[in-house]
């Protein structure tokens, strides 16, 4: 009976040894700066992502495109019912290992609600040109 208590006892204590070990090997969205960024316009997009977006903006999506200058990270909503609709950009930061970017649909006002012309939200976000991943959040 000690026996089975004494191998119980172990490998309870591997078990704990393992899983406090996964805690570690998590990785950790720790924030290290805030990047500066622009919302471009519509005339400020370059044209060949300018073509992109227009192929994909009747979907919900999510790209990015670079010109080894800058990096243009862009967020589309698909299509929405009315127009009035906005984008806000809730934070972009920097890890380690990525980019950061949250962004929100914001609903048109009441005004707009009879307006029954579809609209293609989407916002283009130009930073500086960084060889990271981008994660959408």
């Amino acid at each position: 009976m000690k026996r089975k208590g004494k191998l119980f006892s172990a490998v309870l204590a591997m078990c704990l040894i393992l899983l406090s070990g996964c805690t570690f090997l998590s990785e950790e969205k720790i924030k290290l700066r805030d990047l500066e960024f622009t919302v471009l316009s519509e005339e400020k997009i370059p044209e060949e992502f300018k073509a992109i977006i227009e192929e994909k903006k009747s979907e919900p999506f999510q790209i990015t495109y670079s010109d080894n200058e800058y990096l243009y990270i862009c967020v589309g909503y698909g299509e929405q019912e009315t127009g009035g609709y906005s984008i806000a950009v809730n934070e972009l930061y920097l890890t380690e290992t990525n980019i950061c970017a949250n962004t929100s649909l914001l609903g048109p006002d009441a005004s707009e609600k009879g307006n029954k012309t579809p609209s293609y939200p989407y916002i283009v976000i130009k930073t500086e040109f960084l060889d990271q991943t981008v994660i959408f959040e």
